[in-house]
C-alpha cells in the first residue's frame, strides 16, 4: 500500500529518538525548571496586580484580561514575554549546541549515516524534535495561565485573545527556532561542544546586551542638538537608531510580541504630534497588528531559514568516514 504519511518512517523514528534523549537529560530538566519558575513568578505578580490594571479606565488594553497576564507587571519582576525574550535563546542554544559534534565525538555519527536513511533526515530530526518540545512547553504554560485565570477570576476568554495568544506562541517558537538553527550550525562548524556553546552564548550576549550600546555609541555623536533641528529630523534620527537595533533578533522579538499582546499599539517607532492628532485609543484587529509586525516576522523567519540552510549545506558536504 502507498505510504500516505507526511513524515517518512526513518525521519519519524529519528525524531522520536531525539525527543526521548532530550527529555531524559538533566540539562533539559534544569532549563525546564528555570523557565517554569520564572514564568510562574511573572504570572503571580500579574495576578496580584491585575485588579488595579483592569479598573484603569485610561488603559485601552484593560478589557483583554488574559493578555494582561502576559504583559502586566509591578516593576519588581519583568512580565512573561520579557522573560521569554531572555530565556528562549538559552533554551534553543542548549538543545542544539552539541547536536552534531556530540554524535561525531561519540563515534555514533558514522553508525547513523551507515543506516539506510538519508543524511538530511538526521539534520531535520535534530531541528524538528527540539521545536516540538518547545512548542509543547510554551503551549502548556499558556494553557496553565488560562486555566488558573478562569478558576480564580471566572472571566471568559475572548476569541481575539485566543488568536493573539496563538500568534504569540508562533512568534516564540520561530524565535527559539532561530537560536536552535544557529546552535546546530555552530555544532557543525566546531568539533568541540564547549566551543560551539560558548560561541552561541557570546553571539546571544552581543545582540541582547551589547548591540544596543554599540548602536547608541556609534550614532549618538552624529545626532545634532535637538534645539537646532526640526521635530521631523529628530524623529528621523531616532528611527535610524531603532532600525539599526532591529538587526538584533531580540529587538525583532520584542517588537513583534509587543504589538501582538498589546492591541492598542499602532506604531513601533517614534510618532510626531501631527500623527497623534485625531488618533483614537481603540484596540486594533489581529490582522492590523500582524501587518505592523510583518517586517519583524519576516526578519526572524529569514534569519532562522538562513542559519538552517547554511547548516544543511555544510553538513551535506561534510565527509564522514567510518
Amino acid at each position: 500500500m502507498e505510504n500516505k504519511n507526511w513524515i517518512s518512517t526513518p525521519l519519524r523514528i529519528l525524531i522520536k529518538k531525539e525527543i526521548a534523549s532530550h527529555i531524559r537529560s538533566w540539562r533539559f530538566i534544569i532549563l525546564i525548571a528555570l523557565i517554569v519558575l520564572t514564568c510562574c513568578a511573572s504570572l503571580y505578580v500579574a495576578f496580584s496586580d491585575l485588579r488595579t490594571t483592569i479598573n484603569n479606565a485610561q488603559d485601552p488594553n484593560s478589557t483583554f484580561v488574559y493578555l494582561k497576564l502576559l504583559t502586566n507587571s509591578d516593576n519588581s519582576i519583568p512580565p512573561m514575554h520579557v522573560f521569554l525574550n531572555f530565556l528562549a535563546p538559552l533554551l534553543g542554544i542548549a538543545l542544539g549546541f552539541d547536536a552534531i559534534n556530540s554524535e561525531q565525538n561519540g563515534d555514533t555519527l558514522t553508525r547513523l549515516v551507515s543506516q539506510p536513511i538519508y543524511r538530511d533526515n538526521l539534520l531535520l530530526a535534530k531541528f524538528i524534535a527540539p521545536l516540538c518540545i518547545v512548542s509543547i512547553l510554551f503551549a502548556s504554560l499558556i494553557m496553565l495561565m488560562i486555566g488558573i485565570g478562569m478558576i480564580t477570576m471566572g472571566i471568559t476568554l475572548e476569541w481575539q485573545e485566543v488568536i493573539r495568544m496563538i500568534g504569540f506562541l508562533g512568534i516564540s517558537i520561530i524565535y527559539v527556532g532561530f537560536w536552535l538553527s544557529l546552535a546546530i550550525l555552530l555544532s557543525i562548524i566546531f568539533r568541540q561542544g564547549a566551543t560551539s556553546a560558548l560561541t552561541a552564548i557570546g553571539i546571544w550576549l552581543f545582540f541582547t546586551v551589547f548591540f544596543p550600546i554599540v548602536v547608541n555609541f556609534v550614532i549618538r555623536p552624529f545626532i545634532p542638538n535637538p534645539n537646532y533641528i526640526s521635530e521631523s529630523q529628530y524623529l528621523a534620527y531616532h528611527e535610524l537608531i531603532l532600525n539599526l537595533r532591529r538587526l538584533s533578533p531580540s529587538q525583532l522579538y520584542t517588537d513583534a510580541t509587543t504589538s501582538i499582546l498589546m492591541p492598542s499599539v499602532r506604531s513601533l517607532g517614534p510618532v510626531s504630534m501631527e500623527q497623534m492628532i485625531g488618533a483614537l485609543p481603540t484596540p486594533l484587529s489581529f490582522k492590523d497588528s500582524v501587518m505592523i509586525i510583518w517586517p519583524q516576522l519576516t526578519g526572524i523567519t529569514a534569519a532562522m531559514m538562513l542559519c538552517f540552510a547554511l547548516a544543511y549545506f555544510l553538513f551535506m558536504r561534510r565527509e564522514i568516514r567510518c
